[in-house]
């Protein structure tokens, strides 16, 4: 009977066993093929500049992404850990069955869970497969513990634990720990702060050192007298761990460049992978460093002026890398905003690109234009533009009009090439905020009255600087250089600009000849001021390198006074600076092609022998300025305006005046609205009565010498209340 009984007993014991080591089998989760793999399982990448340093850290991965190699870290660090956490690590194969033992005992006397005796080896097995904390869950780690020491090396999952262990704030690893509280690198770390490190990931939240300060003090006295009776620390290490204050610092990157890396991120193809932890850009580290250094001091210098915010963009034109990329401010609610992304007002720094395509076009440096009195008509009067000095200087040659950036020849010279063409050459340059009709800008395009974004703008001189070519500017160090090449200028053309921009001479009429657009090394040059000096902009490039700088303020309020020459032209002028002082300098490109002919100046008055370069095939202009004939067609209304009836003027009193150029005082203009004839007048000029609806608007100017010309439009009238009407054709406060 006895018999039968022990041998129920032995079945059962043998059956359960059995059967614990199926579910044992069954519950257990295989171990990764390598640990070190795991930490290339990343939500998002960190971002690198050129020379590998880091731009961004992040915390969003399952993963500390940047390990640390187990030699890299501070010896004194790793035997902390070994010898709070896991004294026998070296000894055991996964599991120290001495320290469960002993934990176990404790616990039963205690009454309760008052010591754990998870290894390391274990820890890393819960950071890897995480369950909830159960009798069962621990001894599924035993096992998966013992299975990880069988195909990783005690070295690496010392590595892993090290780089991994979880601290506040998402933080992994003790490097990042270091980083996050103190600001400084492992190797940089007194007694106090490596056992911090040690004492914190027994409960990161609860002994924080920053949402609780102090909560940790016992600890580490308690830890550093174990130590002391271990003869691991002396009595005087244990007086400054006890007495001495941690000195918390907040982390920051060497490198600022949050503003780069949000456009970065926003432009990652969403079908590359990301399975790489960093992304290589061309970002210059240094230079970005000395950029914002540059920016910050200026923008401080000006601060009296009522200036807040700048940018700065700058590019190897040479292969289309970027190299800095700053925005900057003193209010913090607008230094948020990506500046080098914001479509401001460009004044004149579009003008070099509309002289261009007039150059294109059969006009030469040396082609007169009228540098007189302009008037265009605006609502029942007229509006005059004038140059920023109010001065009128007669007739002046292509070259003096760019180099001194007046106004009236460039309203010429967009007459002259047509608003609709400037508007796709700015396209084929890479500027793409301009997207309304023609008729929205009019004229007033010359002049800068669309908004554009300083990485257009640069990317539209990159293409002079690179000899008439447009590329796409590059992020990526692994992408192609100069990718998405297209001329659109020659190099002829590329070439006169070039020479126009950087030639002291040249703009002697309004700026003088000692300014600081004078660059010791070739460098050619464009600022622009905006409508109330509520934008100012220099941008230029010499043999290499491609700079853009705006300032003004984000939330639309003007600056006092302060001018593209005044403002940027500083932070233009020292970039330059910095970036010749690191490499070799040469002249611009001037191409082999042009013809230097020597002549004389405008109206050919004496002592004006000039030099002048000119494209192939094209020839000396007779001295007789260019007659460019006004625009021909609707003024008012433009195309696709809509406008509103004002409820507080009676509808019969309400009117608005179509007006179309190209008809003299003595030719006679029909007008028809919606199909229907309205009148005929002398001279282009109607006033009608507003009435509520979509319109369409056609006019024919019966020509004296028989002929006709016929022009129509689209607009829009709401009742009362509702919008409000706005001319597009003004001229800005320009430089």
């Amino acid at each position: 009977m006895v018999r039968r009984v022990l041998f129920v007993f032995l079945l059962v014991g043998i059956l359960g066993s059995g059967g614990l080591v199926l579910k044992t089998r069954r519950d257990m989760i295989p171990m990764p093929a390598s640990l070190a793999g795991l930490a290339r399982e990343v939500a998002k990448p960190r971002l690198v500049d050129r020379f590998g340093n880091a731009l961004t850290v992040t915390y969003t991965n399952p993963w500390n992404t940047s390990p640390l190699r187990l030699h890299h870290m501070p010896e004194r660090l790793r035997q902390l850990f070994i010898f709070s956490e896991d004294r026998r690590f070296f000894d055991h194969h996964g599991v120290d069955w001495m320290a469960r033992i002993h934990a176990l005992w404790q616990n039963i006397r205690a009454l309760g869970a008052v010591r754990g005796a998870s290894t390391i080896t274990e820890q890393v097995v819960r950071m890897i497969h995480p369950r909830k904390r159960t009798v069962w869950s621990r001894w599924l780690e035993g096992f998966e513990a013992m299975a990880l020491e069988r195909s990783d090396t005690k070295q690496a999952i010392q590595e892993f634990y090290l780089n991994q262990v979880p601290y506040a704030a998402n933080r992994r690893g003790i490097a990042q720990a270091a980083s996050f509280y103190f600001n400084r690198s492992l190797a940089t770390l007194n007694l106090k702060e490596m056992m911090a490190l040690v004492v914190l990931v027994r409960a990161p939240s609860y002994y924080d050192l920053r949402s609780h300060p102090g909560a940790i003090e016992p600890a580490l006295g308690r830890f550093a007298d174990v130590l002391l009776g271990e003869n691991r620390i002396t009595e005087a290490e244990v007086t400054r761990v006890k007495e001495n204050d941690f000195a918390l610092e907040d982390p920051s990157l060497d490198i600022d460049a949050s503003h780069f890396a949000r456009f970065v991120f926003s432009s990652v193809d969403r079908s590359r992978p990301l399975s790489d932890t960093e992304i290589d850009t061309t970002l210059d580290g240094p230079l970005q460093n000395q950029a914002q250094r540059i920016m910050a001091a200026s923008l401080g210098d000006l601060r009296n002026k009522h200036v807040t915010n700048g940018a700065c963009l700058v590019v190897d034109h040479r292969t289309g890398e970027i190299l800095a990329w700053v925005s900057a401010g003193n209010n913090t609610s607008t230094s948020r905003i990506n500046a080098v992304l914001v479509p401001r007002q460009p004044g004149s720094s579009l003008k070099p690109l509309l002289y261009a395509l007039a150059l294109s076009r059969g006009w030469t440096a040396a082609t007169l234009i009228a540098d007189t009195p302009l008037t265009n008509p605006v609502g029942r009067g007229l509006h005059t533009y004038h140059n920023y000095s109010r001065r009128y200087y007669g007739p002046v040659t292509l070259r003096q009009a760019l180099g001194n950036s007046l106004n009236i020849p460039a309203v010429r010279a967009i007459r002259f090439t047509g608003v609709e063409a400037f508007l796709a050459t700015l396209e084929q340059v890479g500027i793409t905020s301009l997207d309304r009709h023609p008729d929205f800008y009019g004229d007033g395009l010359a002049l800068g009255n669309g908004e554009i974004t300083l990485y257009e703008l640069v990317r539209a001189y990159n293409t002079l600087a690179n000899r008439g070519v447009f590329s796409k500017l590059s992020w990526d160090g692994n992408a192609p250089f100069l990718a998405g090449k297209k001329r659109v200028f020659s190099p002829e053309v590329a070439s006169i600009i070039a020479n126009i921009l950087s030639d002291p001479e040249a703009r002697a009429l309004e700026f003088g000849r000692g300014t600081l657009l004078n660059f010791p090394v070739q460098t050619a040059v464009k600022t622009g001021t905006s409508s109330d000096y509520r934008d100012a902009w220099s941008v230029g490039f010499n043999h290499a390198y491609t700079i853009g700088v705006w300032m003004g303020n984000l939330d639309g309020r003007p600056m006092d006074g302060v001018t593209g020459s005044t403002g940027p032209g500083m932070v233009l002028r020292s970039l330059f600076s910095r970036l010749n002082e690191t490499g070799d300098t040469a002249p611009l490109f001037l191409s082999p092609r042009l013809v230097k002919i020597v002549g004389h100046g405008p109206q050919g008055k004496a002592g004006t022998r000039i030099e002048e370069w000119f494209v192939p095939g094209t020839k000396p202009d007779d001295e007789v300025p260019k007659e460019i004939k006004e625009r021909i067609g609707f003024l008012k209304p433009m195309n696709g305006l809509e406008m509103a009836m004002d409820p507080r003027i009676p509808d019969p009193d309400e009117v608005f005046e179509f007006v179309i150029l190209g008809a003299t005082p003595f030719e006679r203009v029909e007008w028809t609205l919606d199909g229907k004839i309205i009148g005929n007048t002398r001279g282009g000029r109607f006033l009608w009565q507003l009435r509520p609806g979509d319109h369409l608007l056609s006019a024919i100017i019966h020509k004296t010498d028989g002929s006709a010309i016929h022009d129509r439009v689209t607009f829009k009238v709401t009742g009362a209340g509702a919008a409000y009407s706005r001319t597009s054709n003004e001229s800005t406060a320009d430089e």
